[in-house]
C-alpha cells in the first residue's frame, strides 16, 4: 500500500452541530485541512474472493512464513524497503515553539505528502506524547521494524541530538534530523553556487551564523565538513567561543571545532569583514553590521516569515542573497533535500545516510542550477522536476561508495 495525496474534505457549510460557522467557511487553509491531508491507498486489488485469499488470509500466510525463515525478504514483500517514519514529539513545530503532538499533525502530514510528491516515498506521520530522551528513543526503536527509515521532526535542541545519536547507534536504518541536516545540504549548495558565482572557493570564505539549535549547529558542522574556510556561531549570547562559560556540552563542542579567527562577543561585532551571513534564528540584525560585511558577501536570511535581514536591505549590500520564503528568489527549502536523500538511501537499502551522502545531496542539488546560474539564482525551484532524480541518484552512489548500501 502508499500513502495518497488526498484532501478528504467536508461539503457542509455549517457545523454539525449547528452552532458557529467552521473556520473553513472563511480560510482556505482550513478548508485545505478539514480530515487531514493524506490517506492510503491499495497497490493491489481487491475486486472478489480470489483477490481476497492472496491479499490477505490464506495466501498472506505463506509470504509471513517466508519472512520468518529470511528475515530479509521483508523488503521485497512488504512496502518497508519505501516507507519512512516521520517523527515528532512536538515541542519545536515550525516557528511555534512547544505545541504538543496533537497540535504538529497537521505539519507531519505536510511533511508526508511532501515525501511522496517531490521523491516518490510513502510516509508515516507519527506524533509522540512524550518528550523524554529515553521514552522517544525506545519508541521509536520498537516502532523501527515497520519501516525503512526515520526522519525526526521538529524535536528540540539540545535533545535533538542525543535522540538522533541514540537512534543511529541501535538502528541499521536510516535515522536523519531533517531540521539539521536538510537545511544544512541545501544550504551548502546555494553556498557553492554563490562562490562559484564570484569566483571563490568555500575554502576563501569565514561565515557568521546567526542560531546555535538543531540547525545552526548541523549548518556549522557541515559546511566545515565541506570545506568552508571558517565559521562563528552565535547564540543570545553572543558568539559561542571557548573563552564562555556558560555553553552546554554542544556547544561547547562546537565552540572547539568553529571560529579559528577567536571571535567573542555580539554577532554585529563578527559580521564585521565577514563574507557570509546565515540566519536560522528569528530576531532582527541592524542594517549597520550588514553593511560591515566584506564587499560581494553573502546573505542567507532563513527565518520565516520574517528574515533577519530583509531582502531589501540585504540586497544594498550582498552579492546573493536568499531566504527561507518562496515568495523571493533563491529559496533555502528544506524540501529539495529531505525527499531525494531518503529515495536515494531506500533505494539502495543503506544502513545510515553518512557525511558523504549528504555532500553529494549537495553538489547534486547544486549541479541543477547548471549554466543558469546568477545571482538570483543559485538554488533550484521546489518543483524543478530535475531535483528529486538528481539527489536520489547522487545519495544512491555515496552509500555504495562508502559501503552502506545493502542492494
Amino acid at each position: 500500500m502508499a500513502a495518497e495525496i488526498v484532501n478528504p474534505r467536508s461539503d457542509s457549510s455549517t457545523d454539525q452541530d449547528g452552532g458557529a460557522e467552521p473556520l473553513d467557511s472563511f480560510d482556505p487553509a482550513f478548508a485545505l485541512h478539514r480530515g487531514g491531508k493524506m490517506a492510503v491507498q491499495a497497490t493491489v486489488p481487491v475486486r472478489d474472493r480470489d483477490d481476497l485469499s492472496l491479499a490477505y488470509t490464506p495466501g498472506v500466510a505463506k509470504v509471513c512464513l517466508a519472512i520468518a525463515e529470511q528475515p530479509e525478504l521483508v523488503h521485497d514483500y512488504t512496502w518497508k524497503s519505501s516507507v519512512v517514519a516521520v517523527v515528532t514529539d512536538g515541542t519545536a513545530v515550525l516557528g511555534l515553539g512547544d505545541i504538543g503532538p496533537e497540535a504538529s499533525l497537521p505539519v507531519m502530514e505536510g511533511k508526508a505528502i511532501l515525501f511522496k510528491q517531490f521523491g516518490g516515498v510513502d510516509a508515516v506521520p507519527i506524533a509522540l506524547d512524550c518528550t523524554g530522551v529515553d521514552e522517544i528513543v525506545e519508541t521509536v526503536v520498537r516502532l523501527a521494524p515497520s519501516f525503512g527509515g526515520v526522519n525526526l521532526e521538529d524535536i528540540s535542541a539540545p535533545r535533538c541530538f542525543e535522540i538522533e545519536r541514540r537512534l543511529q547507534e541501535r538502528l541499521d536504518i536510516p535515522v536523519f534530523h531533517d531540521d539539521q541536516h536538510g537545511t544544512a545540504v541545501v544550504t551548502l549548495a546555494a553556498l557553492r553556487n554563490a562562490a562559484r558565482l564570484t569566483g571563490r572557493s568555500l575554502g576563501q570564505l569565514r561565515a557568521v551564523i546567526s542560531g546555535a539549535g538543531a540547525a545552526g549547529v548541523a549548518i556549522a558542522k557541515f559546511l566545515l565538513e565541506a570545506g568552508l574556510g571558517d565559521v562563528a556561531v552565535a547564540d543570545r549570547k553572543g558568539i559561542v567561543s571557548v573563552d564562555r562559560d556558560d555553553l552546554t556540552p554542544v556547544k561547547r563542542e562546537l565552540a572547539i571545532m568553529t571560529n579559528k579567527a577567536g571571535l567573542s562577543g555580539s554577532l554585529e561585532a563578527a559580521l564585521a569583514g565577514a563574507d557570509v551571513f546565515i540566519g536560522v534564528s528569528g530576531g532582527t540584525v541592524p542594517e549597520p553590521a550588514v553593511a560591515s560585511m566584506a564587499e560581494g558577501a553573502f546573505v542567507f536570511a532563513m527565518a520565516n516569515p520574517n528574515p533577519e535581514v530583509h531582502p531589501d536591505v540585504a540586497h544594498r549590500y550582498a552579492a546573493v542573497v536568499a531566504t527561507g520564503r518562496s515568495d523571493y528568489p533563491n529559496q533555502i527549502n528544506n524540501v529539495l533535500a529531505f525527499p531525494g536523500i531518503f529515495a536515494g538511501a531506500l533505494q539502495v537499502r543503506a544502513s545510515r545516510i553518512t557525511e558523504g551522502m549528504k555532500i553529494a545531496a549537495a553538489e547534486a542539488l547544486a549541479a541543477v542550477v547548471g549554466d543558469d546560474l546568477a545571482a538570483d539564482y543559485v538554488i533550484p525551484s521546489p518543483f524543478d522536476e530535475r531535483v528529486a532524480p538528481a539527489v536520489t541518484a547522487a545519495v544512491a552512489a555515496a552509500a555504495r561508495a562508502e559501503g552502506v548500501a545493502r542492494r
